[in-house]
């Protein structure tokens, strides 16, 4: 399995990231999160990944920490819950979310997923719940500014403190990514990004 890769952004799309290095181009798909913390392109990060084999073809799927991997693989596990299923869950809540909503048996909380009904999100808490620990969940970090850059960082507390505001993680990273440019703080996008939610 390949555990993550170090390159330079060549392309960002809607839902994937390439990925340049050794003169190959890796098409990495991403949460919407992961997508909004991308630095401009031509910049050099690293991005852990998973890499999905089927039948139809291989895919790589990618995170920007190595608890929002662990996560991802824990949510394999679960029964009907397929890496984009799981990539899902990301988009719409962090690893500390997702560990918290299982300890506290939230069901609500993880059907916010897209595609993710009640009965999923049930067999999620029961499956997976042995798994964690509160300890888990205090010691989920935020990704660093080093691993996705300085503007990388801002955005991301950007989405947090929008998240904590009421709007949901996709509604928050679809707006900041709109937002944000090179050398902004976290305040300079989060009042860009709430005044565009306020226009939509």
């Amino acid at each position: 399995m390949i555990s993550y890769i170090k390159g330079t952004l060549s392309h960002r799309g809607d839902s994937y990231i390439i990925l340049e290095t050794g003169g190959i181009g890796y098409q990495i798909f991403v949460s919407t999160g992961v997508l909004a913390q991308m630095p401009e392109l031509g910049k050099e990060i690293k991005v852990f990944t998973y890499m999905s084999v089927k039948e139809d073809g291989i895919s790589l799927f990618g995170f920007s920490s190595k608890e929002e991997q662990e996560m991802f693989l824990k949510l394999l596990t679960v029964g009907g819950v397929g890496p984009k299923g799981a990539l899902g869950f990301l988009s719409q809540l962090t690893p500390q979310e997702i560990i918290m909503a299982i300890l506290s048996g939230d069901a609500k909380t993880l059907s916010k997923a897209p595609g993710v009904g009640r009965k999923t999100a049930q067999r999620v808490i029961l499956e997976l719940k042995d798994k964690c620990s509160t300890e888990d969940a205090i010691a989920v970090p935020f990704a660093s500014e080093e691993e996705v850059g300085a503007v990388g960082g801002a955005k991301f507390e950007a989405i947090d403190a929008m998240t904590a505001l009421g709007y949901s993680r996709s509604e928050a990273a679809k707006a900041v990514g709109q937002v944000a440019a090179e050398g902004m703080t976290t305040e300079e996008i989060l009042k860009a990004a709430l005044k565009k939610m306020i226009t939509f």
